[in-house]
């Protein structure tokens, strides 16, 4: 797991807790910024899996053309 993927983890758990406390106190903007920092943070997420996996990829060819 790189920084991007832990950034991301992060962001969506802490825009759960806003979304859930924006809900729970009635506070409609909390609410909506807890799901923006959701989505921000799938986001994070899947770029930092795609560069991980591209990184992994780059790495097999190297270890083929060694062989």
């Amino acid at each position: 797991m790189n920084k991007q993927e832990m950034e991301g983890k992060w962001d969506k758990a802490k825009g759960s807790v806003k979304e859930n406390v924006g809900r729970a106190i009635k506070d409609r903007d909390l609410e909506a910024e807890g799901q923006r920092d959701r989505m921000k943070g799938d986001i994070k997420e899947g770029v930092g899996e795609a560069r991980r996996n591209v990184g992994e990829a780059i790495e097999d060819v190297g270890e083929e053309i060694k062989r």
